[in-house]
């Protein structure tokens, strides 16, 4: 028994100077760590303490502090949770609780920190800022989708995660202005699901099939496995003459904004490029979760993580065959800005 409790001992003094270290870091080495700067990270604190203080009268609580850093960590390695209570002196059934408890309350706050452009001011403000990239006109977003692995679910829905590069996975779509900052996001898809299909049965699909008929209200841009819509202009498989080449070119250079924001999200956040060992439910809010904390960092002036290549690693797009029914608007669209 005194072997153990020696043992205790030695592990709590040990991991206090690790705290000790973390608080005398400077902001490229937290951000290297925990994807925040200190001014940041203490923004991340006031946000979040009022839902994450402890109720306790046990004198060795977890801080709100100290639940946030163990989450941005497990968020930023995607490391598995024993590894980080060992780094932080916890167990991991309490590693597993604080994740817990911190995505949820970061998934709490997505409708203040992902705003999709509703109101006349945000879509002029938004097509201004797009048609400055490449002169396409009336963009109030580029939309794409991308996958997030995840451990089979197990029977009855294990087929339905199996994507058409057969491994399992979650179907997240999202929206992003010029700026790179996501807009909207539906990350509860199975991997199997047609992009279009997602897209139908999201609230960004739903609200621009009741409210943008008009092509005066504004448009998506999205790839091939999108319909083309009155609301979403998509590419033209196969130009026939150089206005259609123009109205490609132009759409291409505009959509990659979304290619790269993914990017950039999967690679601050490594827990989206592995694995993640837990049920879709929980994976779910895990990426919408990033999706706050990506929005958060490029808000407060954080700089993007230092990689050669942004754009997100897309599998090849399966193209949409359905109705297209926005061809007639894409067709004035190109007669009006790329003859």
């Amino acid at each position: 028994m005194a072997d153990v409790l020696f043992f205790r001992h030695r592990r709590q003094r040990r991991f206090r100077r690790i705290d000790l270290q973390t608080n005398g870091l400077d902001d490229d080495e937290l951000r290297r760590r925990y994807r925040f700067s200190a001014q940041s990270l203490d923004r991340l604190v006031d946000l979040l303490d009022p839902i994450l203080r402890r109720q306790t009268r046990r004198n060795r609580s977890l801080s709100t502090r100290k639940q946030i850093l163990i989450t941005l960590r497990f968020l930023a390695t995607g490391n598995f949770l024993q590894v980080i209570g060992d780094t932080f002196g916890v167990d991991i059934a309490t590693v597993s609780r604080v994740i817990t408890a911190v995505v949820d309350a970061i998934f709490g706050l997505k409708d203040r920190f992902i705003k999709f452009p509703t109101s006349d001011e945000d879509r002029r403000r938004a097509t201004n800022d797009f048609f400055r990239v490449r002169g396409f006109p009336s963009v109030i977003g580029c939309i794409d989708g991308t996958h997030i692995r995840l451990l089979s679910p197990g029977q009855p829905d294990e087929a339905a995660y199996v994507n058409r590069k057969h491994y399992h996975s979650i179907n997240v779509q999202a929206t992003c202005d010029r700026d790179g900052n996501f807009t909207s996001m539906n990350a509860c898809w199975p991997g199997s699901c047609h992009d279009a299909h997602v897209f139908r049965m999201s609230n960004v699909g739903r609200h621009l099939d009741a409210n943008h008929q008009d092509p005066g209200r504004g448009w998506l841009l999205g790839d091939s496995g999108y319909p083309c819509r009155p609301f979403l202009m998509t590419p033209i498989l196969h130009p026939r003459n150089e206005a259609e080449e123009r109205y490609n070119q132009a759409h291409i250079s505009t959509r990659n904004i979304i290619e790269r924001c993914f990017g950039v999200w999967k690679r601050t956040f490594h827990i989206l490029h592995v694995e993640i060992r837990m049920k879709p439910a929980k994976v779910t809010r895990i990426v919408l979760a990033c999706a706050v904390l990506h929005n958060m960092r490029r808000m407060w002036g954080e700089p993007n993580p230092d990689v050669q290549d942004d754009l997100d690693e897309q599998p090849d797009v399966q193209n949409f065959d359905g109705p297209m029914d926005g061809r007639g608007v894409r067709n004035r669209l190109i007669e009006q800005y790329f003859v």
